[in-house]
């Protein structure tokens, strides 16, 4: 089994191995870490990282002291992954490519999976609960998936920000995102993203206890500031970038206004 086709060659083309080092996306990574530091259990937990990329979160992770074993559906990250994973001093224990749906992984041999990004590109959900299945399968009792999950809200907000209704063909994206969560970027703009779910923090929150996960919680990552026009400049003033995350913190488990961040985090235990 496989992504979409164009989503593979969307990942062939797009540069994810650098995409959160770069504006709002970086506010992600921040939110993420200390949201995984808050809920993953201390090294040297064995841990999956499925849709890993180029490995960003499991170079950080296996830094810190965890086995970590990164799979993804791109073949040309996964190869970034292992190029950046030979000048680790603690590297990545594993990379392969694979399908989230059908991982290589042996039965209840992880404390910890991530599913940080298979579930934007399963637009049928039987395929998103197999995916959630398996994180389920490969786990240890009482071990805690962490899944990634695009708000249902980003389109529109995103469009609003940089004023991107001006273009018909986005505004018809956007209207299917905030109508069924069904993204599709026929023009194939390189802005538009490719083939996705968009998710409500409720959605998450039913896929993950659907798949017999317990204690699910859904919290928003980067709360509103990811829209500001501005991001940079504050980011790069102390001050102003504790404010952001202060905000996203505030923002992240209320229910009214969890939507507003991009992205989503859903957890929870086997």
């Amino acid at each position: 089994m496989k992504p979409p086709p164009e989503v593979l060659a969307y990942y062939d083309r797009f540069a994810e191995e650098t995409r959160l080092e770069l504006g709002p996306s970086r506010l992600e990574l921040e939110r993420t870490k200390e949201i995984l530091s808050r809920v993953l259990p201390p090294p040297p937990a064995r841990i999956v990282d499925v849709g890993g990329a180029a490995g960003i979160y499991s170079s950080w992770l296996a830094g810190l002291g965890y086995e970590v074993h990164l799979v993804d559906a791109s073949p040309r990250l996964v190869d970034e992954a292992g190029r950046r994973n030979a000048a680790l001093e603690r590297p990545i224990a594993s990379l392969a490519v694979g399908d989230a749906r059908s991982l290589p992984q042996p039965d209840a041999c992880a404390d910890a999976v991530l599913v940080m990004g298979p579930l934007y590109h399963l637009t049928a959900q039987d395929d998103r609960d197999a995916a959630l299945r398996e994180a389920f399968r490969v786990l240890t009792v009482s071990g805690v998936a962490v899944v990634a999950a695009v708000s249902r809200y980003a389109s529109a907000l995103d469009g609003l920000s940089r004023k991107l209704t001006r273009d018909p063909e986005f505004v018809s994206i956007r209207d299917r995102d905030l109508a069924d969560g069904q993204h599709r970027n026929e023009s194939n703009h390189p802005e538009y993203f490719t083939t996705a779910y968009f998710h409500r923090p409720e959605d998450l929150h039913a896929e993950l206890e659907r798949a017999g996960f317990r204690a699910v919680n859904v919290l928003g990552v980067e709360g509103p500031a990811w829209i500001l026009a501005d991001f940079d400049l504050r980011w790069a003033d102390s001050g102003l970038r504790t404010d952001i995350l202060d905000t996203a913190r505030a923002f992240e488990s209320e229910r009214s206004v969890q939507g507003i961040s991009a992205h989503l985090l859903g957890i929870g235990r086997k």
